[in-house]
């Protein structure tokens, strides 16, 4: 086609300079914003050791759609969860040495997640993967992409459980050699949904009701991916959503002896065992250090109706006006036992001498709470028995021991020999697994 000669009495404008701009720019790209915000939340918890859940809020913000805000997040989470997997598997593609924090191989775990584990289109992964980089690294990366997929068997690429990262696997073959095989198993996928019910009288209702299974009085559980808030029941508070492992220990606290019977839930945010006590019918005191945590205790009190004297303060400081008949004490901890669902703890190195020098303060000022014949329930949500069984033997001589009797748990578990709890995400492999738990009781 020929441009017609431009008439001399309408003479050319003058054109406006403006700052180039990419033609491939991840903004201008349906669904690369996900990518490039799961990718910046990655780098948030590898390179500056920030825990996912407070790094994604700010980075999720940019994303428009609530469907990839999801999706960045399930990109991030099992990048996380299978990080040693994917970087063996871009290793074996290219001779090429790239270094942990190259921009390559950052794009090509999440890039190649996203097949593997998602279930994603190849097409669709390469046309929202490569944008987030340019030149040498971006034909590097969907290079090492297509060698890797071209293989005979591309689901088979990944082993059927993660790789753990080799210091927490050297910590956990020496604390658990009998267990490290099905604790990593257990991490393989994301955990199913568990609701802990106000009324354990209504369990099989509610199970029917949902659609889901109970593997004790008081506990449905559902297949992950649920939108919570729009399941039967969430509007009226008939449950709140608690894993299975975490429930068990204000089970541990029992019924209160005697009508006004008053309990202390220490560590109480963001409140699954303070709706337990309460509900259980204790006078319960919920204290936490952290307000923006206790925000979401009383959002759960006000939708299921129940009650407790919410506190906000340090428990190293803090002093009751009053002694208890029941303390339970969830303690600060490294949070390892949680890494089915927050995979990024694997990657984050624990502070241990700081939280067994709080856990033991905790447990030491907690114990002159007590009335006379009171339960002291100790838990933490970690599989270091530093914060577990060395710090209950070391408190064993201040109370009197309390054991666990087996009839208190679910089916398929059993206390010690001591009788203390300990759980890990292999165990109840058949039902969905559980969280890594340790729990103990004593009484004044």
């Amino acid at each position: 086609m020929t441009t017609p000669p431009r008439s001399p009495r309408s003479p050319a404008r003058p054109r406006t300079k403006s700052a180039p701009r990419r033609q491939d720019d991840p903004a201008d790209i349906p669904g690369s914003a996900a990518r490039l915000a799961a990718l910046r939340m990655i780098d948030a918890v590898l390179r500056r050791g920030d825990p996912l859940d407070q790094a994604a809020p700010p980075l999720l913000r940019p994303v428009p759609r609530a469907d990839d805000r999801a999706l960045a997040q399930a990109i991030a989470h099992e990048t996380l969860r299978w990080l040693g997997d994917l970087d063996a598997l871009i290793d074996s593609a290219t001779q090429l040495i790239l270094p942990d924090d190259a921009k390559a191989r950052s794009v090509l775990r999440l890039m190649l997640v996203q097949v593997l584990r998602l279930g994603l289109p190849p097409h669709a992964v390469i046309a929202t993967g490569l944008p987030l980089l340019t030149g040498g690294p971006r034909r590097l990366a969907h290079g090492v992409f297509s060698a890797i997929l071209n293989r005979s068997d591309p689901a088979a690429t990944l082993p059927p459980a993660p790789t753990l990262p080799p210091v927490v696997a050297a910590r956990w073959s020496f604390a658990w050699p009998d267990r490290i095989a099905a604790i990593s198993a257990g991490l393989a996928d994301p955990p199913p949904l568990d609701l802990t019910l106000a009324d354990p009288a209504q369990t099989a209702h509610w199970a029917e009701a949902l659609g889901g299974v109970s593997l004790m009085p008081g506990h449905v559980r559902l297949a992950r991916g649920q939108a919570v808030d729009a399941l039967p029941g969430y509007g009226e508070g008939a449950w709140w959503v608690q894993d299975l492992a975490a429930a068990i220990p204000a089970r541990l606290i029992g019924a209160p002896p005697h009508a006004g019977a008053r309990a202390l839930d220490l560590g109480a945010a963001p409140g699954g065992k303070t709706l337990q006590l309460a509900a259980a019918g204790w006078a319960v005191t919920a204290l936490d250090r952290s307000p923006r945590r206790l925000e979401r205790l009383h959002e759960n009190l006000a939708r299921t109706g129940l009650a407790a004297d919410v506190v906000a303060a340090d428990a190293l400081a803090w002093e009751p006006n009053t002694r208890f008949d029941a303390i339970l004490i969830d303690a600060p901890c490294s949070a390892t036992g949680t890494c089915r669902r927050h995979p990024d703890v694997l990657h984050r190195s624990p502070a241990l001498d700081d939280l067994v020098q709080l856990q033991a303060e905790m447990l030491r000022r907690a114990a002159g709470w007590l009335n006379p014949g009171g339960r002291l329930v100790y838990a933490v949500c970690s599989l270091e028995p530093a914060e577990g069984e060395e710090r209950a033997h070391l408190f064993a001589g201040a109370l009197m021991p309390d054991p666990i009797a087996p009839d208190e748990l679910p089916a398929g578990l059993s206390p010690d020999a001591h009788g203390w709890l300990r759980t890990d995400p292999g165990m109840l492999a058949d039902a969905g697994g559980l969280d890594g738990f340790f729990a103990a009781r004593w009484r004044a």
